[in-house]
């Protein structure tokens, strides 16, 4: 049996608030038809289709179109067996039992063992930014080519929802993959679509896997998530990489593409009166923040971390982005089992130039530069970050603005490259997993190191069978990271995409989805 934390009294919340904006989407559609070549149009290319060192949208959204994992998160997030059919935990949380789907073959026509996920295992330990998942594995074993057991040198009761993150996913590579460095692997997965043509900046093409193995628990019952019945009835996705969201408009209503992406609500407008076009609305998408670099320059002093959330007016750089935003303080959802009420508040849109000036005095700080790095792939990321600029100049900071391509951007975050001290993202199936998936983020995009609250309280989460134990954890995690402004929250943000009525099957979720999606017949 799956151990699994008690998400379920709380994602059916989630599903209710995700929702389509459209009639078009309650309707009872028609079965697609197979066959048929669909053309998408999105901000930006992937920078690498390489999972274990992957969290970029761009970069996920195909992924998980290449590739399967052991489990998968399902429609209202829960855990969803996918190569694993059965898992059993053992030894109060210490011993973890996959026993693995025999049908199963990569994209070269391989069949898919046990093996390959202790292959997969090593090297996802050895590069991964998220290897710190695997820090308590004492072993991994396959006795036998359906058989893949981990055991941990200590209790770990989130373990298998850990390894549903949608987030540097921990899909099954084939042992051929093993020693391969990161961003060096051959993209062979086991997904119902595999790798055809890429030209980075320009386009690339998923075509589909006709030797995909359907999990036979799923068939007939329809999309979960990134889990159940994954059919592809496409031959072809051909992705169109066009930065400029007006582009993406008038690509769609010249009949260029069938689905476009990230449409600012202004321009949705222009869809009004098209009976051809349908406009769908996810909510809750994603949480932005302001990642501020807690290893470098000026922002490694924690009293200019804390002036710079100091300024930083939450409703007023939402409206400058232009998103389909709401006001939350905190980084998980109302609907959570871990939101803290108002607990937080304090930290959240303080708009108080004059108590950061303070906090700057008593840092010592003595003007020195703090560069703000965005994109002009995601403009409003770019927007967030150019009204800051202003808020943080108005409190006496100097301020640098370094406008780089998403790739660059998304890569510096992650890796701690570059000389950034403050940028903008969002994450979003973070905050609808909670405090497991978090953990990566909060320590790597903020390049967080050492700090013994942090680590005290993620060890007291992991380790407690007891859920108001891990409850009382995420307590002190959230608290120590919004008051050392590693991360500083903007808002919850939802997505607007468009599509032309004859694609079927276009289900709202945190990204699209390309699986049981087809034309009209």
């Amino acid at each position: 049996m799956i151990a699994t934390t008690k998400f379920r009294k709380w994602v059916g919340a989630a599903a209710v608030a995700m929702a389509c904006s459209t009639m078009a989407s309650t309707a009872v559609l028609a079965e697609p038809q197979k066959g048929g070549v669909l053309r998408y149009a999105n901000q930006s290319g992937p920078g690498t289709l390489d999972p274990y060192v992957s969290s970029s949208a761009v970069e996920l959204e195909i992924i998980h179109h290449l590739y399967d994992s052991l489990v998968a998160v399902g429609e209202e997030y829960e855990t969803r067996p996918m190569i694993a059919k059965s898992i059993d935990m053992a030894d109060e949380g210490k011993t973890y039992t996959f026993k693995l789907r025999t049908d199963v073959k990569f994209h070269d026509g391989t069949p898919l063992t046990s093996a390959d996920a202790v292959a997969s295992f090593e090297r996802y330990r050895k590069i991964s930014p998220n290897a710190v998942i695997f820090n308590d594995v004492a072993s991994v074993e396959a006795p036998d080519p359906e058989t893949f057991v981990v055991k941990l040198n200590k209790t770990n009761a989130v373990f298998v929802d850990i390894l549903k993150s949608p987030v540097y996913p921990f899909v099954i590579l084939p042992a051929s993959q093993k020693d391969k460095p990161a961003r060096g692997i051959d993209n062979i997965g086991t997904g119902p679509y595999k790798l055809g043509e890429w030209a980075k900046d320009s386009h690339l093409v998923l075509q589909r896997f006709d030797g995909y193995a359907r999990n036979p628990a799923y068939q007939g019952k329809g999309t979960d998530g990134y889990a159940g019945d994954r059919v592809a009835l496409l031959d072809e996705v051909r992705y169109r990489f066009i930065p400029e969201a007006n582009g993406r408009v008038a690509a769609l209503q010249a009949g260029d593409v069938d689905v476009a992406q990230s449409i600012p609500p202004d321009l949705a407008k222009r869809f009004d009166g098209n009976p051809n076009i349908v406009v769908q609305t996810v909510f809750p998408y994603c949480m932005q923040v302001f990642v501020v670099n807690s290893s470098q320059g000026p922002t490694a002093n924690p009293k200019i971390r804390q002036a710079i959330n100091a300024v930083v007016d939450a409703e007023e750089i939402s409206e400058a982005t232009g998103s389909v935003a709401k006001p939350n303080h905190s980084l998980v959802y109302s609907f959570s089992p871990y939101y803290q009420g108002d607990a937080m508040k304090g930290y959240y849109s303080q708009a108080n130039p004059e108590k950061a000036k303070k906090l700057l005095k008593e840092a010592g700080y003595k003007g020195e530069t703090i560069t703000l790095q965005s994109t002009s792939n995601y403009p409003n990321f770019r927007s967030a970050i150019l009204v800051l600029s202003e808020m943080m100049k108005a409190a006496g900071m100097n301020v640098k603005v370094d406008i780089v391509d998403w790739t660059t951007n998304a890569s510096n975050m992650q890796r701690g490259t570059g000389t950034w001290n403050v940028s903008t993202t969002s994450f979003c199936s973070n905050p609808l997993l909670g405090p497991q998936q978090w953990r990566t983020m909060l320590y790597t995009f903020p390049q967080v190191k050492n700090d013994k609250v942090m680590d005290d309280a993620y060890d007291k989460f992991y380790t407690s069978l007891d859920e108001k134990d891990r409850k009382t954890a995420w307590d002190a995690i959230e608290k120590r990271v919004l008051e050392q402004a590693y991360m500083i929250k903007i808002a919850d943000v939802g997505v607007v995409n468009a599509y032309n009525k004859k694609v079927e099957g276009l289900k709202p979720f945190t990204l699209i989805r390309y699986w049981n999606v087809g034309f009209a017949k």
